[in-house]
């Protein structure tokens, strides 16, 4: 290369970069002074609405359905438009096309004198109500569960307490079944340092800023490290669109019923009862043998919410002889929506869910 061209290309170089920051200081601007983006716009109807549970059913928009219809439970600390981002990134507009009839359990936070709730409440009479009225609404005795990191909790829980129910299929995202595997929360939920009886007496509902918080704490420099790349990308408007959907999810994070999160802490952190088989609610023992659903399990490598380790048991001890684990490359939130979650998780549900739908 000559000097001369080296020069332009040196030139070429500063020029763009000088334009790359002109509209990255125009779009912060801009960034700043817009609304936030409207998530979860696929249309819906209310199907049932009980204090802190809300029940959906998406209209369909295929000319033919598979038969078993499809309930989604969301982890009781998020809420559920993680599934249903934007149009071209929402897993339910995926489902839809694809033919399935969905439903969706999400949650609102609970009120003062939902305080008392238990997991009693949410395996025993949530999701058995839940799966009545979708079996009443779809007109169908079988029904498919999907449930989300804690909302695959209670949905292992409830199909380990109904053998017998009418569960066609269970599909997990990320749900942790061996708590000992739970990393930073094992050590801060200690029973030698936490006192959760003085925490839940004291304060009725657990603070979303508690729960928040606490997700913040294992990876404290994540947000400062995502807003120094969204500023470098402020330029970029699909980067900055997916920015701030995933931020609005993640920062959307609700409150918890007290006695449910000393549940929680006592008996799947503590005694780690669910993984030993010796939680016991409303007189009945919650066994994973007693699964005989299929079971499709998908897993993050790199899961710093629930690790591998802590969700792998999930297959291993199901009774099924139908099961499956999916492990992919991405953490707790990508597995399941975004680019990734689009070519990988995606296309395996699908091919999966329609075999044993019909």
């Amino acid at each position: 290369m000559t000097a001369t061209g080296g020069a332009d290309l040196l030139e070429s170089r500063i020029r763009a970069e000088v334009e790359r920051a002109i509209q990255r200081n125009i779009k912060g601007l801009e960034y700043f002074g817009s609304p936030a983006p409207v998530l979860g716009s696929t249309p819906k109807d209310l199907l049932c609405k009980r204090g802190t549970l809300n029940l959906y059913h998406y209209r369909p928009v295929a000319d033919e359905l598979y038969r078993v219809p499809l309930l989604m439970v969301m982890a009781t600390t998020n809420r559920g438009y993680i599934f249903d981002l934007a149009p071209g990134q929402s897993l339910v507009e995926f489902l839809l096309k694809q033919g399935y009839d969905v439903y969706l359990i999400d949650w609102s936070p609970p009120r003062p004198d939902e305080k008392r709730l238990r997991l009693e409440d949410y395996t025993l009479d949530f999701l058995p109500d839940c799966v009545r009225r979708v079996q009443e609404d779809a007109g169908e005795e079988e029904v498919t569960i999907l449930g989300y990191c804690m909302g695959g909790v209670l949905s292992v829980i409830y199909a380990a307490l109904h053998p017998q129910g009418p569960m066609k299929n269970l599909v997990c995202f990320t749900t942790p079944i061996d708590w000992r595997h739970m990393g930073l929360f094992t050590k801060w939920a200690h029973r030698d340092f936490f006192d959760v009886d003085r925490l839940v007496d004291a304060l009725g509902n657990v603070p979303s800023e508690f729960i928040f918080t606490s997700f913040e704490l294992l990876r404290p420099a994540t947000r400062s490290a995502g807003q120094l790349k969204l500023w470098e990308n402020m330029w970029n408007d699909e980067f900055v669109k997916s920015h701030r959907m995933f931020e609005r999810w993640s920062t959307d994070t609700l409150p918890l019923p007290g006695e449910y999160f000393r549940q929680i802490i006592k008996e799947l952190m503590w005694r780690n009862a669910l993984f030993g088989n010796e939680l016991t609610l409303g007189g009945r023992r919650a066994d994973l043998g007693n699964i005989r659903a299929p079971v499709l399990h998908a897993v993050a490598e790199h899961d710093h919410i629930v690790p591998y380790d802590a969700a792998k048991p999930l297959v291993e001890r199901a009774g099924s002889t139908d099961k499956q684990e999916l492990v992919f490359k991405g953490g707790h939130v990508s597995v399941v929506a975004g680019g990734n979650a689009v070519k990988r998780l995606w296309p395996r549900l699908d091919a999966w869910l329609g075999e044993r739908s019909i």
